[in-house]
């Protein structure tokens, strides 16, 4: 069984500006995948490449296994794409627009489908009306049906959510949640973290064009947890006031990152006579993690990659 999406060492540059510099990424079918970075990081340019709508200088990439150049009518078939600009043609109405997007596709009497879309993007009040009536987020909300009205095994949502409101969040999510569990491909670029962390299985962050974290959700937030420890003593070695994050007398709290930090932590009080009282794990959102991430990876080539693509 194919991928849903696999991109080998694909580059592409605009001038002198390299918007990919050698991408390798693999995301199985029926998988919720995150991909996130800072505005600049090659994202939408990626994306852009698996819908045909750019060309890589190098490398490949295939939706479905088929190739987006060579193949591009089965690929262009198999993926669906929200795009993060709002475009729309302004002499239609929503109903009209989803049924030219059809049309795209060689899809006729697609209107049981398009009744649905409408009812759960909670757009059938506006079925008749004029695009150029709408707001943006009720234009978001047409975006995201004509991707969904060929019913495509690969969706991408880029930024789908920017602009709209919670209610329609809400309902966007329930939907598309149910699309993934009947097996749809979902990936999902946001810089809504905290849907990403509700929702993506696994996340590939990128910055500059690379790849710099790619792992399972929970994998990353664990990575990224911090230790806190309690201790009782007159004072703390001098090296680990920085770390001290709470005092309550002779008792001093401190949080370190790593439990290589620790290791050190211990010897350093085994020379001063000092007990540990208690240690404990605390957790870590992420945005917490994605910060640490695109702080570290600017002092490092070396990408966080320790998940493999889960089996189908």
């Amino acid at each position: 069984m194919p991928d849903a999406v696999e991109v080998r060492d694909v580059a592409r540059s605009f001038g002198r500006v390299h918007a990919l510099a050698g991408v390798d990424l693999t995301v199985a079918q029926g998988e919720f995948f995150g991909l996130l970075g800072p505005n600049g990081a090659g994202k939408t340019t990626l994306i852009s490449i698996l819908a045909g709508l750019v060309r890589a200088d190098r490398g490949v990439a295939r939706v479905l296994g088929h190739d987006v150049v060579s193949d591009y009518r089965r690929a262009r078939r198999a993926l669906g794409v929200v795009p993060q600009e709002l475009v729309f043609d302004p002499f239609f109405t929503v109903r009209e627009t989803l049924r030219i997007q059809s049309g795209y596709f060689g899809l006729r009497h697609n209107d049981a489908w398009i009744d649905e879309l409408l009812h759960h993007l909670d757009l059938t009040d506006k079925a008749e009306a004029n695009m150029r009536a709408l707001s943006g987020g009720m234009k978001r909300r047409v975006l995201v049906g004509q991707a969904l009205v060929h019913k495509p095994p690969v969706i991408v949502l880029d930024e789908p959510t920017a602009g709209v409101d919670v209610e329609l969040r809400q309902s966007l999510w329930a939907f598309i949640r149910r699309l993934n569990a009947d097996g749809h491909t979902i990936i999902l670029t946001t810089h809504y973290l905290e849907e990403a962390e509700a929702l993506c299985h696994r996340i590939a962050m990128m910055k500059a064009g690379r790849i710099v974290a790619l792992d399972t959700t929970q994998h990353l937030l664990s990575r990224f947890g911090s230790l806190i420890v309690r201790l009782s003593a007159a004072k703390v070695p001098e090296r680990w006031l920085a770390r001290v994050t709470r005092n309550e007398g002779d008792v001093h709290y401190l949080e370190l990152e790593t439990y290589a930090e620790l290791e050190q932590l211990l010897a350093a009080l085994r020379g001063e006579g000092i007990v540990i009282d208690e240690l404990t794990v605390a957790g870590t959102d992420l945005e917490q993690a994605f910060l640490r991430i695109m702080a570290g990876s600017a002092t490092s080539d070396e990408a966080i990659v320790a998940a493999p693509v889960p089996e189908a």
